[in-house]
């Protein structure tokens, strides 16, 4: 099924390397204890905003939904870590309850408290609202324009007062098909900023040239970049590519340059199934010291 790399060796506990076979091998994936409401466990606040890009340098008229997670006992004088997700409700969805995850491996002291800015891709103006009309051209494309907006735009609204670390070993940014694909490449931009990319059922394939990312990571000098791939077996397989063929290659090239990547290919298909079922084992590895 899957090809093997030479990985980095495993630093997460027997428990959870457990939790990530698994997964690998289940046609379908069950959500774990940590992506469950727990007692005693106090939930974040869920902050939810729009960003009205009337003025917008990058995409003018283009707005959008975004939510931003603020985790419950803030110590507003550290400096929290960062995570940047692309297509907010997947992420929100009952299929990954990322707050939740966030809130369980938080409280438990598994992971360092953590700000979340998930966004929705913009819709385009005289579209209904949410129509997400934007989203190939800020997903797919292989340019720093999203990331330029992100920077200089949603970013900057979206953390107003809270204290968020400009490390970017500290800083992730995640999304699903499309979304893996432009997490990515936002942090391929600017490894400055992102120094995290979590990638599922990444769509490194010919819709906007994504395709030419095994390539360009083995023809370039190494970011410094730590990046988690998840696939599927089941993927997709259509004019654009192969979804599994295409996380196999990202995964060869990553290997090829010497990147600190894991990358977990199980049985499912396009969606986030099985991502979701690793949440929690995935933060704690893409966030470990």
């Amino acid at each position: 099924m899957a090809l093997s790399f030479d990985w980095k060796p495993k630093l997460l506990s027997a428990a959870d390397e457990e939790v990530f076979e698994a997964a690998r091998e289940a046609e379908t994936c069950q959500l774990g204890p940590q992506s469950l409401k727990q007692d005693g466990v106090r939930s974040g606040e869920l902050r939810r905003a729009r960003h009205m890009g009337g003025n917008s340098g990058v995409w003018p008229d283009i707005s959008r939904d975004y939510f931003t997670y603020v985790p419950a006992g803030l110590d507003p004088a550290k400096p929290a870590n960062l995570l940047v997700v692309q297509d907010a409700r997947l992420y929100l969805a009952d299929q990954v309850a990322l707050p939740t995850v966030l809130d369980n491996l938080i409280s438990a002291g598994e992971l360092e408290p953590t700000i979340a800015v998930l966004a929705e891709p913009g819709d385009v103006k005289d579209q209904p609202k949410g129509s997400r009309g934007n989203r190939s051209r800020e997903y797919d494309a292989v340019n720093d324009m999203y990331v330029r907006f992100l920077l200089g735009e949603l970013l900057p609204e979206a953390l107003e007062g809270l204290n968020v670390t400009k490390d970017p070993r500290k800083r992730a940014i995640m999304g699903m098909s499309s979304g893996g694909i432009c997490a990515f490449n936002a942090a391929w931009e600017r490894p400055d900023q992102f120094g995290k990319v979590i990638s599922h059922v990444g769509s490194y394939t010919n819709i906007q040239g994504g395709h030419i990312y095994p390539s360009r990571v083995r023809q370039n000098a190494k970011r410094e970049l730590r990046v988690f791939l998840q696939g599927g077996v089941k993927d997709l397989n259509n004019a654009f590519g192969n979804w599994p063929i295409a996380n196999h290659d990202m995964a060869a090239a990553l290997a090829y340059r010497n990147y600190e990547f894991r990358f977990e290919f199980g049985l499912g298909g396009h969606s986030m199934d099985h991502g979701g079922a690793i949440m929690p084992q995935t933060l704690k590895w893409i966030f470990r010291k």
